[in-house]
């Protein structure tokens, strides 16, 4: 299994911050909507709407939002149709980007992220140009300071998951598509905590970026991540954690 890159731990911390600002809670609300159109609005028969919940909840959302946001999805409640579109591209040191957007406005969508690109030096690919380096898998992550590695990974192991690596303090626990659900549920039934799990895109190798490479492909990062309609944005790259601890990254 590949390695994670530092993107994964600054988007975390990112959420954090985010938390505070209503651009995070309007990203949450449109995956709520979104799930809950596409699979129905009961969370314990879409595990999709499930883990979007769990997120909002994670992210202290009123209950009244999400309530909402199912309503919308579900057509009991008026709401903007989303189009779920995937972008590709690259970034500094040749690192790829698979970029996930959920828009009203998919001419707008391009024409921002394209412009973003441009501007901070990235490029944008053709579809099937990077998606082919990335597995769509289920992590997990788990508090290693509260849990012991033994016991945390024997639960994940036997509900399914695939695999799990220690990093920043943390258990992150990889499983594939159809376990993803079952090995959370196994985890908890075990008694362990999980901090929060996500859908990802997950690299099959990396590529090292360093030095000023490094830093401007997380300030590319950041300023895709930071349009209203995209949602997520992955990388294969191995950011050099020298240069962005020099930065204050």
């Amino acid at each position: 299994m590949a390695g994670h890159s530092k993107w994964a731990q600054i988007k975390r911390k990112k959420a954090v911050n985010d938390n505070r600002r209503g651009q995070h809670f309007t990203k949450l609300i449109r995956e709520i909507t979104v799930a809950a159109r596409s699979g129905g609005g009961d969370p314990g028969m879409n595990p999709r709407l499930r883990l979007a919940v769990d997120t909002a909840k994670a992210a202290n959302m009123p209950a009244e939002n999400i309530e909402r946001a199912i309503k919308k999805g579900t057509g009991e409640l008026e709401g903007v149709e989303y189009q779920e579109i995937a972008y590709e591209g690259y970034g500094q040191g040749g690192a790829a980007l698979y970029i996930e957007a959920l828009t009203d406005n998919a001419n707008r969508t391009v024409a921002d992220l394209r412009f973003t690109m441009n501007k901070y030096g990235g490029s944008l690919g053709t579809s099937g140009s990077v998606a082919w380096q990335f597995d769509r898998k289920g992590q997990i992550y788990v508090d290693a300071a509260r849990h012991d590695e033994e016991s945390t990974l024997m639960a994940a192991l036997e509900a399914g998951a695939e695999d799990m690596q220690q990093e920043d303090g943390q258990f992150i626990i990889t499983t594939g598509m159809t376990s993803f659900a079952q090995v959370q549920d196994a985890l908890r039934e075990a008694g362990i905590d999980i901090d929060s799990a996500e859908l990802a895109m997950v690299p099959k190798n990396m590529v090292d970026v360093t030095g000023d490479d490094a830093l401007k492909l997380v300030r590319l990062m950041e300023m895709i991540d930071e349009l209203d309609d995209i949602q997520k944005v992955w990388t294969n790259a191995e950011l050099d954690e020298a240069a962005l601890a020099e930065a204050g990254t």
